[in-house]
């Protein structure tokens, strides 16, 4: 069995490093991985044995890294227990869920609650660097005043003592606590023996001025790292927060990972389906362009295969779950993005073997330096103090977070952007990369639709086009529909319109000024026996009718972005010898 749990209190890398070999050790232990960057432990172990490893790993952990915090889910259940119940008796409450528009509104928020929730105790530590920054700030503020200061030598002494506290006391606690335990060698010892040597020898303001640039050099580290963790984060909204399954008598609200293959589930209107399935019952249209990159909303209707991730923007539709959630569409993708930081490259694999002999080879040289400098000058003092300064700059910490960091913050920057990467092994791979393979919504294209033309049969005109489909589409608000009406720019005026049918997969009907006005596809036109002509312009076509009679159509297309073809060209000038576009939209529009 393996398990994915988020831990928090890790320091920096060569900690986490030092847990990971720890935890390793412990019986029945397959597999476990401590990703410091991503914020996660992950452990693999027997079946029969997992909850007693869990618990050997939780001891284990607090024993050699006590401020470290392991969230498992038996602590998030007992979290939201209460919050879990609420939910449920509601879901029992309200079985005609097809009558009741505010009751599906009810819902999504109450569906969303949880994960807001999870997000506010994850940014949480985020909360404590600006007290780490007022520490600092006192620090400095003391400093000066213990130099500026004209009184005797023993109260600037007091003042850098104070100063140097104020900085730093919890780096020499951590350096206590982690020699009780047997752990010697870290950045914590090694920052407290520079500093506190320094004030041995009577250089207190270089001790004070070190200890408040390694907090500084620290959050600013801590920064970084929980800014590519917010935007890998990001990536994770396209998972479902719940699943709704439909009983014969009532609707039951469950974790996507409850639901049984074969389970019919309920999805309303701006929900994302949960899982893989097949619609059993209704029509809809869904918004595809996180899973496929396909620009315009699929349409689907009974028999219809749907992807879990995908949000579904208008019917109401059950489908009948063919895969559980491991093997969904959607969780197959999260489990790519939540395990990019486990795909190590060589040099960040070199750097983790290196920090377990790098500090006590820095200890061991500064005591060298020591030793051999002062017996051949028997200047004893002036080698110490270099020693000391070699400590300071030898701190491992920026040593051992620079490259899995480099490469985390290339992973985080590109998700920024929309870019998903495996690993850092694959950012690695770039360096001698000669083929780029675009994604094309969102990406060479604006992902947004637009009117690309408008072609009326006389004697209509383009105006009067616009007008009768946007008037037609003015209760609608599928992007098509918002489309039309952005292209029309006027005001509608809703006392002309009288009833609104909408036919699922095909377009609207209307009663226009009295007129009856067919605004859809060639579906819909085929069924009205009007003759819908074929255009040349690539793109969705709405064909428009009043009263039977053809009166033009209009071509709504995504547009591409006006800087895709200078990327294109830099990066040919950068050496890229073959640039391909790849998507899940249709052929034609890939070719346009």
């Amino acid at each position: 069995m393996k398990q994915v749990w988020s831990i928090t209190g890790l320091d920096c890398a060569n900690c986490a490093a030092s847990l990971e070999r720890e935890l390793a050790k412990l019986e029945h232990v397959e597999d476990v991985r401590v990703n410091f960057i991503a914020g996660t432990l992950t452990l693999t172990a027997p079946d029969d044995c997992f909850d007693a490893v869990t618990r050997a790993v939780i001891a284990k952990a607090a024993q050699v890294e006590p401020e470290a915090e392991i969230h498992t889910k038996e602590s998030d259940h007992h979290e939201h227990e209460h919050e879990h119940e609420h939910e449920h008796e509601h879901e029992h409450d309200h079985e005609h869920e097809h009558d009741h528009d505010h009751e599906h509104e009810h819902e999504h928020e109450h569906a969303h609650e949880p994960h807001h929730g999870a997000h506010e105790h994850e940014e949480s530590p985020e909360k404590e660097p600006p007290i780490l920054l007022y520490r600092v700030g006192a620090a400095v503020f003391l400093l000066a005043v213990g130099l500026l200061i004209r009184g005797p030598r023993w109260l600037a002494v007091v003042l850098f003592i104070i100063a140097y506290l104020a900085a730093g006391y919890d780096v020499l606690w951590k350096a206590l606590q982690n020699i009780r335990h047997g752990r010697i060698f870290d950045e914590n010892f090694l920052m407290a023996v520079a500093s506190l040597g320094a004030m041995c020898m009577g250089e207190f303001p270089e001790a004070v001025a070190v200890m408040a640039l390694y907090q500084v050099g620290e959050w600013f580290q801590d920064r970084a790292v929980d800014r590519s963790r917010a935007s890998i984060a990001s990536l994770m909204e396209i998972r479902p927060d719940y699943a709704v399954i439909v009983h014969e008598d009532h609707t039951h609200r469950v974790s996507p990972e409850e639901v049984p293959v074969g389970s019919v589930i309920l999805v309303k209107p701006g929900e994302k389906i949960p899982l893989d399935g097949v619609v059993v019952e209704g029509a809809s249209s869904l918004n595809t362009v996180a899973l496929t990159g396909e620009s315009m909303p699929r349409d689907v209707s009974e028999g219809d295969t749907v992807a879990g991730g995908c949000v579904n923007l208008s019917g109401v539709l059950r489908i009948r779950t063919t895969s559980a959630w491991g093997e969904s569409t959607v969780a197959k993708i999260l489990e790519l993005v939540e395990n990019a930081g486990d795909s190590k490259a060589k040099s960040e694999r070199f750097i983790t073997r290196f920090a377990r002999v790098y500090t006590p080879a820095v200890c061991g040289a500064a005591l060298a330096l020591i030793l051999l400098g002062g017996i051949i000058t028997g200047d004893w003092l002036t080698w110490i103090r270099r020693a000391l300064t070699f400590l300071v700059i030898s701190c491992p910490c920026a040593l051992v977070i620079s490259v899995p960091l480099t490469f985390f913050s290339g992973i985080g920057g590109a998700s920024r952007q929309g870019i998903l990467v495996k690993g850092a092994n694959c950012m690695e791979t770039l360096a001698g990369v000669r083929t780029i393979v675009f994604d094309k919504t969102g990406t060479l294209t604006r992902g947004t639709f637009s009117v690309a033309a408008v072609h009326p049969e006389e004697p209509c005109s383009e105006e009067r086009l616009l007008e009768m489909a946007a008037l037609a589409e003015a209760y609608s608000e599928h992007p098509i529909s918002r489309s039309l009406r952005a292209a029309y720019n006027r005001a509608i005026d809703h006392e002309r319109i009288g009833t609104v049918e909408e036919i699922a997969g095909q377009g609207i009907r209307a009663e226009v000024d009295g007129h009856t006005v067919l605004a859809g596809n060639a579906k819909l036109m085929a069924a009205a026996g009007i003759e819908a002509p074929g255009c040349e312009v690539v793109g969705t076509v709405i064909h428009v009718s009043v009263d039977g009679d053809y009166q033009g159509h209009i071509v709504i297309a995504d547009t591409v972005k006006p800087e895709s073809a200078g990327a294109v060209q830099a990066l040919k000038e950068l050496g890229i010898e073959r640039l391909v576009m790849l998507t899940g939209d249709r052929r034609e529009v890939a070719e346009a």
